[in-house]
C-alpha cells in the first residue's frame, strides 16, 4: 500500500461485500474500518498563480454517493457497499476538503476555503460528485471510478464564466478492501490535479470578462 493513503484501523475488516438493505443495525458487531483519501501536492509547472480568492461548494451527488460507505457497483443498476469499512467522513464533505487542502497545496492561490468560514469570494466553484465508487468489470476485476463536474462562477459577473468534467478510473490490485481504497486514491489524485489547474486557468482567463449586456 502506497505510503501516502492513509488508514485509521479501529478493527480488522473483512473484503466482503454488504447490500445496503442488509447493514447490522447501529451498535452491532465490531467498529469498521475508516479510510480516508489524500490531496494532491504537485502540479504542472504552467499552473498560474492568481490573485484572486475562491469558495469551494460542498459537491451535489446522487443519494447513493452521498454517505460514508464505500459504494461498489456489481452492475450499472445495482449500488451495494464494503461490509467493515467506510469513509471517514462523508464523500461529498471528504471531496470537498481534498479540493480545498490540493488548492492550498498549490501555493498558487490567496485564499480558498468553504462558504461556512465567511470567505469573500472573487469565484465560487459548484462541483457535483457524478461518480465516486469502485466498479466490477467485465474480467471480474474492480475499477475505483471518479468523477467531477465543475461549473466556475464569478461573483462579480453573477454568471458561469467556464465548465469542465472530469473523469478517472483506476484498477484495484485485488479485491482486497485496502487495495480498493488505493485505487480510489489514485483516481482521486488524478482528478484533483486536473481539477484545480484547470480552475486556476479558467478563472485566469476569465478576469477580464465584462457583466453581459442585456437588451
Amino acid at each position: 500500500m502506497s505510503g501516502r493513503l492513509r488508514v485509521i484501523s479501529v478493527a480488522a475488516a473483512a473484503a466482503v461485500l454488504l447490500a445496503a438493505c442488509s447493514l447490522p443495525s447501529l451498535g452491532s458487531g465490531p467498529p469498521p474500518n475508516l479510510y480516508v483519501l489524500s490531496p494532491k501536492s504537485t502540479f504542472p509547472d504552467d499552473v498560474p498563480a492568481v490573485d484572486w480568492q475562491l469558495v469551494v461548494e460542498e459537491p451535489s451527488t446522487a443519494k447513493g454517493i452521498d454517505t460514508d460507505r464505500i459504494a461498489i457497483a456489481p452492475s450499472p443498476l445495482e449500488v451495494m457497499y464494503l461490509a467493515s469499512s467506510r469513509w471517514a467522513d462523508r464523500a461529498p464533505r471528504m471531496v470537498q476538503q481534498l479540493l480545498i487542502q490540493s488548492f492550498e497545496n498549490s501555493k498558487k492561490i490567496v485564499s480558498v476555503g468553504r462558504q461556512s468560514i465567511g470567505l469573500r469570494s472573487d469565484y465560487v466553484l459548484k462541483v457535483e460528485l457524478r461518480e465516486f465508487q469502485a466498479e466490477k468489470t467485465a474480467e471480474g476485476g474492480t475499477v475505483a471510478h471518479v468523477r467531477l463536474n465543475l461549473k466556475l462562477v464569478r461573483v462579480a459577473l453573477g454568471q458561469i464564466v467556464a465548465s469542465e468534467s472530469f473523469d478517472f478510473s483506476r484498477p484495484a490490485a485485488s479485491e482486497s478492501v485496502p487495495d480498493i481504497v488505493q485505487a480510489f486514491d489514485d483516481a482521486v489524485g488524478a482528478v484533483l490535479k486536473r481539477a484545480v489547474t484547470w480552475t486556476l486557468k479558467a478563472g485566469e482567463e476569465s478576469k477580464d470578462k465584462k457583466p453581459r449586456e442585456w437588451k
